[in-house]
């Protein structure tokens, strides 16, 4: 009969104290050693904005990173913290949507971009459509015979072409004799002003004192699209 040294039962006990100690950190992290960590997933994320060059669905940015949307959402959330501070020192800044999301430069370096890649400046909006543009992002949704008793004109071809160019678009239709048509903006018109959501319009009242005091149009607040018939 063999007798086991009492060392080789103490290294044994270690060995079993040290595998539990592993075992239950691997469980207490929570952490997936597959996984990519945050910092790797938000890399990715970049990766993939930045080829797409047009807005990224959060679900298929969880899909291709194989997360959850919600996490998506969270890392997404602190890049554009990380992004659009004043302080950041990227000429790009991330735009976050209801559904989506897209890298885009900063605005103050168009004409340093326009200059590198040959852009011709084209495709500028008439004051006629900033007037349109102005009520249907302030009153929205609104109608026709709504935007043209503020404008005073109508409105008609102004209306159509800002659909065509996807800055508006219908909204459906008002409850009320003739059903007309309600509008309301675009997550392009989003982009194309640089506001991640409508809440970053600026207010009515920062407009109106920052104004040439011209020949500008007021901006309207009169509820809801039933009530501006009125």
């Amino acid at each position: 009969m063999s007798v086991i040294k009492q060392p080789f039962l103490e290294q044994t006990a270690s060995n079993l104290v040290d595998k539990d100690i592993i075992e239950h950190k691997d469980v207490s992290d929570g952490q997936d050693p597959a996984r990519p960590d945050n910092a790797e997933l938000k890399r990715a994320i970049e990766a993939v904005l930045f080829a797409a060059g047009h807005p990224v669905t959060y679900e298929k940015l969880a899909i291709a990173l194989g997360t959850a949307e919600f996490d998506v959402r969270r890392l997404i959330e602190e890049m554009a913290m990380e992004y659009n501070a004043p302080s950041s020192a990227r000429g790009i800044m991330l735009l976050t949507f209801d559904d989506s999301c897209q890298l885009c430069t900063k605005e103050r370096f168009a004409p340093m971009i326009r200059e590198a890649l040959g852009i011709k400046r084209g495709g500028n909006l008439s004051a006629s459509s900033l007037e349109v543009l102005a009520v249907v992002a302030y009153n929205q949704p609104c109608t026709r015979s709504f935007i043209e008793s503020v404008r005073g004109t109508d409105s008609g071809y102004t209306i159509a072409s800002l659909c065509d160019k996807g800055l508006i678009k219908p909204r459906g239709r008002l409850d009320v004799p003739g059903r007309p048509i309600i509008y309301g903006t675009t997550d392009t018109f989003l982009r194309v002003f640089g506001f991640s959501s409508l809440d970053d319009l600026p207010s009515i009242d920062a407009l109106q004192q920052n104004g040439s005091g011209g020949d500008s149009t007021e901006v309207y607040s009169e509820g809801t699209p039933e009530e501006q018939l009125l």
